[in-house]
């Protein structure tokens, strides 16, 4: 079944808790023992609007926002039709970082607008963030359409202001939904109220929304470990286990392992500890390989007739996440996958103002939840793709070699 990652992104009490609640409540993704808890807390916060079903979310937000538990919380759901990962990331300005993250491998951007206050700042902010992680598509949701009235008037005025800000912005495709979280009102079920609009309802839309295929057709399979389990059942045994990034791999595809050079045949295939022959982007899998070559871990093998970018200096897009600010000469370990690498910081080329979507000086230093342009030197040659090109080729970590916290989050340019 397919699976479609999704975040929601919206300024504080857009009601961004409430929608969650009310897509996994109204959809039957909720067990009785959730709901009986939820009624207690409900009736102990003596809500007279029924089942707060924003509840459902405001306990993970509240460790996250404290720094206490997580950093992007996860949910998962599915309908007969298709499987949901939410990633609920936060909106407050000072957790840029988190939305970065959460928002780095979603296929869908749903962003919230109180259509009392309609295009904010924070609604800026979020759409910019969101061209920048080049997510293929963006569902505007206007919420709290009951005390808008219900008018079509006030949502058209909506989608005209929000087109004018999109018109920088590179999205594939935007589409726009009038919502009552709180009441239910087209997040599941149809409005009655708000019959002007004919178009689907928000799980609808999720369960049939076409993702635009990404720019991945190379494929790009990165070892991660070499399994050598030495005994006497299987003495020959030599896989290299890893995740496939991007493309298909066959059997009997001719391949070339980077960055030696050297080329083999694939001799077997496994997932899941199955035989099988052949494995696609997403896949867990263990190559085998017809002929005896040194791999290491960070390896990649390639069919034989793609080739892949090769640089020890790279231009990035960051998003720093340290409290202690970024300077122009910091070393940090840089990692791609499973592939690491040191690393220096050899200028701070811009910020990105998330609210203009304008590039200003940097004047040598990043500032935490702060995104800047940067050129990095490696020790090692760094393989891959850009981040327009391939996700999982063109984004990486940088980690303090001191504390071993990742410190910021990147995109190859």
């Amino acid at each position: 079944m397919e699976l479609l990652r999704f975040f929601t992104a919206g300024n504080v009490d857009d009601g961004k808790s409430t929608l969650i609640g009310r897509l996994l409540y109204d959809s039957n993704s909720i067990s009785t023992d959730i709901i009986e808890t939820l009624t207690q807390q409900t009736k102990a916060n003596n809500s007279d609007l029924g089942l707060d079903v924003a509840l459902l979310t405001d306990g993970l937000r509240a460790e996250r926002e404290q720094g206490i538990t997580i950093d992007v919380a996860y949910k998962f759901f599915a309908t007969d039709k298709r499987k949901f990962i939410i990633a609920d990331t936060p909106g407050h300005e000072q957790y840029t970082r988190n939305m970065f993250t959460g928002a780095s491998n979603c296929d869908l951007a749903i962003i919230l607008i109180d259509a009392r206050k309609g295009v904010t700042e924070q609604t800026k902010r979020h759409a910019i963030i969101t061209s920048l992680l080049r997510v293929p598509e963006v569902l505007v949701c206007i919420n709290k359409m009951d005390l808008a009235d219900y008018s079509e008037d006030r949502f058209l005025e909506i989608v005209s202001e929000f087109s004018r800000l999109a018109r920088k912005l590179d999205f594939v495709n935007k589409s726009y939904l009038p919502v009552s979280a709180l009441l239910g009102e087209n997040v599941v079920n149809q409005s009655e109220n708000m019959r002007w609009y004919s178009g689907p309802t928000l799980l609808e839309f999720l369960e049939n929304v076409s993702i635009p295929e990404r720019i991945e057709k190379e494929a790009r399979f990165q070892v991660q470990y070499v399994i050598r389990p030495q005994t006497s059942e299987h003495p020959d045994y030599r896989g290299f286990a890893g995740r496939v990034i991007s493309g298909t791999y066959k059997v009997g595809d001719t391949v070339t392992i980077h960055p030696s050079g050297l080329r083999s045949t694939i001799k077997a295939l496994e997932n899941a500890r199955n035989q099988v022959d052949e494995v696609k982007a997403g896949d867990a899998a263990v190559i085998h390989l017809a002929d005896e070559i040194d791999i290491s871990r960070g390896d990649l093998i390639l069919p034989a007739e793609n080739s892949v970018r090769n640089e020890r200096e790279v231009e990035a897009l960051i998003c720093w996440m340290d409290q202690r600010p970024l300077y122009e000469g910091d070393r940090l370990q840089l990692q791609q996958n499973s592939f690491g690498s040191k690393s220096i910081v050899r200028e701070i080329r811009s910020k990105i103002d998330i609210h203009s979507y304008e590039e200003t000086d940097a004047r040598g230093e990043l500032k935490l939840n702060e995104i800047a342009r940067v050129t990095l030197k490696l020790a090692e040659d760094l393989a891959f793709d850009s981040y327009a090109e391939n996700r999982g080729m063109g984004s990486f970590i940088l980690v303090h070699e001191g504390t071993n916290n990742t410190v910021a989050a990147g995109m190859v340019v």
